[in-house]
């Protein structure tokens, strides 16, 4: 980084590209305090910031690499800033600052993309976004009414910003990357067309910036600094995981399609542990064990089906409860988190109340690993499972690494993800048993092996429905996550909202274009339609499935790369056309490796398509054969069973495209 002096202050630049400018009359930073709130309930949060002081320091005194913030001449500096490398650390000089506001600069044309996984908008640039990893509400609009009935019913709504995963670093269009390393809350605001503003609501221990010549060795270097995943296991390429929750009828129900010519790789049954039965309907028994009279002879059918090269998933959580054999185990051990008095901390679920266990104690982490994954789960046969609650951290529990959980927080995520990782590794089976999540934050890379969306509505709605989860792959893809994937038909049904069939045919067919193709009946599997209870949608699905496996050969290049160099199996189409900049926004198709556009129809009642095809290239329709000159907006037809996608006329692997036709 090169630091210039200039009349009042300085300007820092990368490689070229300004980052800071500071002069007395427009200044970089401002410092204060605030007095935040912090309402939880079940995963969905209320927050607000009372601002007792926001102090612009004006004044600053550069010495060598560091640089000292006053109010003005004359007064003592109340910040510093140090130039080390790429990186930029920060140290408060007044210890009464608990707020911090940076000033990026930027310029009017220009495009930002990350934010972890960004569910409504890709580029993030006119928008602000808080990130704070929770619950990403139903609806996610306020001026829909299921958004509104959600925020009356249960403070569920939410917006559109809010993320299982958020994580604060962006990527600029001027190929630079900045990382603010910290994990209190923060605020990414891309509304002004001068700077980017940065909020941390604590002081973050540094900024780390990266450039690169193009965007693809750009990601390159953020997958290197948070992590890659491994190449994804080979039982995956057989087919899709099936999410069945109907007891010992799951096995009769996936042969049902598994002889309508479904292809499967994995049976995935979230009720492995049993059920429980509320006023809200049945929930899973929050004990992490197999439940053999839900699921009789359980272990002999796994090994019956890895027989048949079917893999066995299931479902876990950081929560035990309360009259669950583990947690008086973990209670006696003093391996929950705290409340005020120094007892258990309880957490009600809805008539019943569990302990979160505490993963900044390592003799609590150890044991889950150990005893909970590794012997009651991959002991038993497991070959996967959803990893799910990462965001549910109560910020008002006390921690045995004695710091605030409302730092804590969005940390929680990745030490959740690091010990299912640890249990994976001490069996020896990183890069075979597949784990997926919905929460993360920074460093979340290193440990978890594949995203999945959330709990997307059970319908095409723009900020909750199918095309979410086309823009999560992108913005969280661009920092290191290779594999993402979601419920294919969406999970949430409410008020009323149920699925099509024409929502599942559309998600199924955009899921054959994605690492991972895995079903999910939904959280009222009675009232919405499923796979094997329609014969067209079944006799589609069974078609995806073949296509899904027919690519494999593709896909495990794309998966060899992804280890090797950190690219995403869904790429934004500027990642390998950085030039045309008329692909900086789009986030409704992507690519599918570099040789592969995929277009999903992510509305109701279309039957053809009009997408952008990038220039330098001539694409050639899939279903069609006909070919298109790059750089201009097409029309295509796009029935049921034919979405559109496009491959590179120059690829190396046209015959296996060109063969999608007869499939």
């Amino acid at each position: 980084m090169q630091l210039d002096l200039i009349p009042g202050g300085f300007v820092l630049s990368l490689q070229g590209r300004e980052i800071l400018r500071h002069t007395a009359t427009a200044p970089a930073l401002f410092v204060g305090k605030g007095e935040e709130r912090m309402d939880m309930y079940r995963g969905n949060f209320d927050i607000e910031d009372y601002v007792v002081e926001r102090t612009a320091l004006s004044h600053v005194t550069v010495s060598g690499k560091r640089i000292e913030f006053a109010v003005a001449e004359g007064l003592p500096a109340r910040f510093a800033l140090t130039i080390e490398d790429n990186h930029i650390l920060t140290t408060a000089l007044d210890s009464s600052i608990n707020r911090v506001w940076l000033r990026i600069s930027a310029e009017p044309d220009e495009h930002v993309w990350g934010g972890g996984e960004q569910m409504s908008y890709f580029d993030m640039k006119g928008r602000r976004f808080p990130l704070w990893t929770s619950e990403p509400g139903v609806g996610r609009d306020k001026t829909t009414e299921i958004t509104f009935k959600s925020d009356v019913s249960g403070k569920a709504g939410g917006d559109y910003y809010n993320t299982n995963y958020p994580q604060p670093t962006y990527i600029s269009s001027r190929k630079y990357a900045l990382h603010v390393e910290t994990t209190a809350y923060s605020v990414f605001d891309f509304r002004r067309d001068g700077f980017h503003e940065i909020e941390v609501w604590a002081i973050p221990e540094r900024l780390e910036l990266f450039t690169a010549d193009s965007f693809i060795e750009l990601v390159g270097q953020l997958s290197s600094r948070f992590g890659r995943q491994p190449k994804l296991p080979e039982w995956v390429y057989g087919g899709a995981i099936l999410g069945l929750k109907d007891g010992e009828n799951s096995f009769a129900r996936m042969e049902k399609m598994r002889a309508a010519g479904v292809k499967v790789s994995g049976l995935w049954c979230e009720d492995w542990v049993g059920l429980r039965h509320t006023s809200f309907g049945a929930r899973l028994f929050w004990d992490w064990q197999a439940n053999e009279t839900r699921y009789p002879n359980l272990r002999e059918k796994i090994a019956e089906l890895n027989n048949e090269g079917i893999r066995f998933l299931g479902y876990v959580n950081p929560y035990l409860c309360v009259d669950g054999p583990l947690y008086p185990i973990a209670d006696e051990k003093g391996y929950f988190a705290k409340d005020e008095a120094g007892k258990t901390a309880l957490v009600d679920f809805g008539e019943f109340d569990c302990g979160v266990v505490d993963f900044t104690n390592p003799e609590a982490a150890a044991w889950f690993a150990e005893e909970v994954i590794g012997k009651n789960m991959l002991d038993y046969g497991l070959s996967g499972w959803m990893a799910d609650f990462g965001e549910y951290l109560p910020i008002d529990v006390k921690l045995a690494n004695g710091v605030d959980a409302k730092l804590m927080h969005n940390a929680w995520p990745t030490l959740w993800a690091e010990v299912n990782a640890k249990a994976v590794t001490s069996r020896g089976k990183t890069g075979e048993a597949l784990f997926f999540m919905r929460a993360g934050f920074t460093g979340v890379q290193a440990h978890c092996p594949l995203l999945w969306g959330g709990d997307q509505s059970v319908d095409f709605s723009r900020h909750d429905g199918l095309v979410t989860v086309m823009c999560g792959a992108l913005s969280s893809g661009l920092l290191g996550n290779a594999y993402h994937h979601s419920d294919i038909g969406g999970y949430t049904s409410l008020f009323g909202n149920v699925r099509t069939p024409e929502l599942i045919m559309r998600w199924a067919e955009m899921a054959a274009f994605t690492a991972v193709m895995r079903s999910h009946e939904g959280n009222r599997p009675r009232d919405n339609v499923q796979i094997d209870q329609d014969a067209e949608v079944l006799s589609h699905f069974a078609r995806m499935t073949s296509i899904y496996v027919h690519l494999a050969p593709y896909l495990r290049k794309l998966s060899e790369e992804a280890a090797a160099t950190g690219l995403p199996v869904q790429r934004p189409l500027f990642l390998h056309h950085e030039n045309d900049r008329n692909t900086y926004a789009i986030q409704d198709s992507y690519l599918y490796g570099r040789d592969l556009l995929v277009a999903p129809v992510w509305q109701a009642g279309q039957s053809e398509r009009t997408l952008y095809l990038p220039e330098g290239e001539t694409w050639v329709h899939v279903w069609t054969g006909a070919t298109y000159e790059g750089a201009q907006s097409v029309t295509v037809p796009a029935p049921l069973g034919q979405p559109p996608v496009f491959y590179r006329a120059s690829a190396s692997d046209t015959s296996l495209f060109e063969a999608m036709r007869t499939l």
